[in-house]
């Protein structure tokens, strides 16, 4: 197993664009020639938790770019935030930047975001890595267990005690992924990314069962199982990085 301690002797290039209405601030590690790594949070984070992984793959020829979603850490604090808005924001960014093609990755809320972006985009996602995803129901009758107890116990801790996001927008995302999303279910048949599905294990919040579906959803996708809980990039650092170096590598 790759041993990942801290984050390398490499200077971070903190950068702020304006894309339309709103700003945007990333990370990135690496070399601009490189080809690149898109690293998506999830809710009440920010670009900074992708920092030991992002300085440990800089060094393997990748550039990687962490992106504060609107109404986290350096980003514009929003009036509203819609879930289709995180998408526009990405994309927006990527364009901006002139990628032609990336890997995509993405924790809880930026997972969500990364399929978005993968449904929209489909030429510039090269590989998809979806880590702990929130999976809406696929109708009324579906109910996708996001409000399980200790989920919300979660959820309100992280509202009460961490600060640098914005309260409005971990609170409309929750909102929003209770609702039923048929058609972002039937979207996923159309991804053409090569994807690949982390599961955290008895410790999440999110069953294998619903995450398993979302793998069988997308072609040829792949579902993995680090025992980790939902923060699977932060509590197993190193197993995270050898999933996605191999799976990358393949």
């Amino acid at each position: 197993m790759t041993e990942i301690s801290a984050p390398l002797d490499l200077a971070p290039r903190d950068v702020t664009m304006a894309l339309g209405n709103i700003t945007v601030r990333y990370r990135e590690y690496g070399s601009p020639e490189a080809p690149a790594l898109v690293l998506l949070h999830g809710g009440a984070s920010s670009s900074a938790t992708w920092d030991r992984l992002a300085s440990a793959l800089a060094p393997q020829g990748w550039r990687t770019i962490a992106v504060d979603l609107r109404g986290h850490g350096g980003s514009t604090r929003a009036v509203s935030y819609p879930l289709a808005a995180y998408c526009t924001d990405v994309v927006g960014l990527l364009d901006t930047l002139a990628l032609e093609r990336a890997v995509v990755v993405g924790h809880s809320l930026g997972a969500y975001v990364a399929s978005l972006v993968a449904f929209e985009r489909p030429g510039l996602v090269s590989h998809l890595i979806l880590e702990e995803p929130p999976v809406p129901g696929r109708d009324s009758a579906d109910d996708d267990g996001l409000y399980a107890p200790r989920f919300l116990l979660e959820s309100l801790s992280l509202l009460v005690f961490r600060r640098g996001f914005h309260r409005r927008a971990v609170v409309s995302a929750l909102r929003q992924l209770r609702r039923p999303q048929t058609q972002w279910w039937a979207r996923l048949a159309t991804i053409r990314a090569r994807t690949l599905v982390v599961w955290g294990g008895p410790a999440s919040h999110l069953s294998l069962e619903r995450l398993a579906l979302v793998a069988d959803a997308v072609p040829g996708a792949r579902l993995v199982t680090i025992d980790a809980g939902h923060l699977v990039h932060s509590k197993r650092p190193a197993e995270f990085y050898d999933a996605v170096a191999t799976f990358l590598a393949e």
